[in-house]
C-alpha cells in the first residue's frame, strides 16, 4: 500500500453493520443492501474528509471466495478470501504500514481483541458509535456546504450571442422573413 495520505481509517464492515441500527435493519432482509448503503456512506465520508478509508468485509465462511478489492480515489472496499477474518486482514494491513511516524491509522470496530491489537501495533481505535457520530457530522457539513452553493439556472441569454437571441425570438414570434 502506498503511503500518500496522512490519515487512514480502516473499518470492520460487518461490525459496523451489526452495530448501526439503520444498517442492521436493512441487513436482516438484504445483507448486500446493507453493505451497499455502508459503502455509500463511507465513500461520501472519505471524499469529504480526505481520509483514506478502507472497509473490510470478511468472507471467512464463503467457500471458494477469492480476495476482491475495489478502489475509487481515497476509498477502498475489501472482501477477504475464504477462511480469512476481517480481524486478521486488518492486523496484516496495519503491520504492512510499518512505523507510523508521518501518518495516523484508526480502526473502527467494537471488537475488544481487535482494538487491543490495533493499539499494540501503534494505531488508534474508534468505536462504531464514535464513527457514526463522526460520519453524521460530516454528512451535516456536506448538506450545509451544498445548500450554500449558488444554483443559478443557465438560460439561453447567458450563452448565446445577442444577434442569435434576437433571431430566435423572431422565429418564436413567427415574424422572421420567409415564414
Amino acid at each position: 500500500m502506498k503511503k500518500k495520505f496522512t490519515d487512514y481509517l480502516i473499518v470492520d464492515g460487518y461490525n459496523v453493520i451489526n452495530s448501526w441500527a439503520n444498517l442492521n435493519d436493512v441487513a436482516k432482509e438484504n445483507l448486500e443492501g446493507a453493505r451497499e448503503k455502508l459503502n455509500f456512506i463511507l465513500g461520501e465520508y472519505a471524499s469529504f474528509s480526505g481520509i483514506y478509508t478502507i472497509v473490510v468485509y470478511d468472507a471467512y465462511r464463503v467457500k471458494g471466495h477469492a480476495k476482491r478489492e475495489e478502489e475509487i480515489a481515497n476509498f477502498k472496499i475489501v472482501y477477504t478470501k475464504e477462511k480469512q477474518t476481517a480481524d486478521s486482514y486488518i492486523e496484516k494491513l496495519i503491520t504492512e504500514f510499518g512505523p507510523k511516524k508521518h501518518f495516523n491509522i484508526r480502526v473502527a470496530s467494537d471488537d475488544m481483541a481487535e482494538q487491543q491489537m490495533v493499539l499494540g501495533k501503534g494505531g488508534s481505535r474508534i468505536t462504531t458509535r464514535e464513527l457514526k457520530i463522526e460520519v453524521e457530522r460530516s454528512t451535516s457539513k456536506i448538506k450545509t456546504t451544498t445548500k450554500n452553493i449558488k444554483t443559478d439556472k443557465n438560460t439561453l441569454e447567458d450563452v448565446v450571442d445577442i444577434d442569435v437571441l434576437e433571431k430566435l425570438e423572431q422565429i418564436r414570434k413567427g415574424i422572421l422573413k420567409g415564414n
